[in-house]
Order: structure tokens, then C-alpha cells, then sequence
């Protein structure tokens, strides 16, 4: 009966709820692929998202310049799933508005989103946790 318990135990343990609600934080872009092709991080820049538990600031950090808000947006999680709306854009965008579906994961400290664009191109992004 111990050994019963025990593995009930183990196994509520490991399989307890262990979705991840919000990417509240501050994320690091670090490069992904687009259209399958590599795409490195800027070197001359950083680019930051914020995250909320609903929402997110994109700034870019260049040494020696301020700091530049590019880009707000809403976002959902449901499973593996991340609904992006983007609010606002600093450029003209063809995003504003419109939700992007991604597949996102989380790999120690690393913000993985899998998704395509209205436009059909493929993106994987990779986000490194900062704060």
C-alpha cells in the first residue's frame, strides 16, 4: 500500500500543472530562422520584449542612444499556444491588429515561438530571459 502511495505521490508531483500562465519578464531577442534561413541577433543593437501577464513592449537598446518603444502588443496563452495581436507599431506594419498564432515553448531560460505570418513566411524565434 506504501509503494502505491508513494508512486501516486511521484506521479501528481511530475505531472502537476505545470503550464506556463504568463512570460511576464524581460526577454532578449537571440536570433531564429526565417523562412528557414538563420537570422543572427543584431550585433550593433539589442532588441527587448517586456512582457505582462497580458502584454508586451518591444524596445531596441543601442549604447550611447535612447531607448526606443517599436513595437505593443496583447497576448494569450492557451497549451503551446501564443496569440499575438500587435497594437502598435512604430513602422507601417501589415501585423497591426491581426492575431498571429505561434507555437511557443520554454527551454531552461529560452522563449521559443514557431509560427507563420499572414504573409505565409515561417519564423522561429529565440528569447532569452533577462529579468
Amino acid at each position: 500500500m506504501q509503494k502505491l502511495l508513494f508512486s501516486l505521490f511521484l506521479l501528481v508531483i511530475f505531472s502537476s500543472d505545470k503550464e506556463v500562465k504568463t512570460l511576464k519578464g524581460t526577454w532578449e531577442y537571440r536570433g531564429g530562422k526565417f523562412n528557414n534561413k538563420l537570422s543572427a541577433a543584431p550585433k550593433d543593437y539589442t532588441q527587448q520584449r517586456k512582457y505582462t501577464d497580458k502584454n508586451f513592449d518591444a524596445f531596441l537598446l543601442e549604447k550611447g542612444e535612447k531607448t526606443l518603444k517599436y513595437e505593443s502588443g496583447n497576448y494569450t496563452l492557451n497549451g503551446d499556444s501564443c496569440i499575438e495581436i500587435q497594437t502598435y507599431s512604430m513602422q507601417e506594419s501589415k501585423l497591426l491588429n491581426i492575431a498571429v498564432h505561434y507555437q511557443y515553448s520554454i527551454r531552461n531560460d529560452t522563449l521559443i515561438l514557431n509560427g507563420k505570418l499572414p504573409d505565409g513566411a515561417v519564423i522561429e524565434d529565440y528569447w532569452k530571459k533577462v529579468k
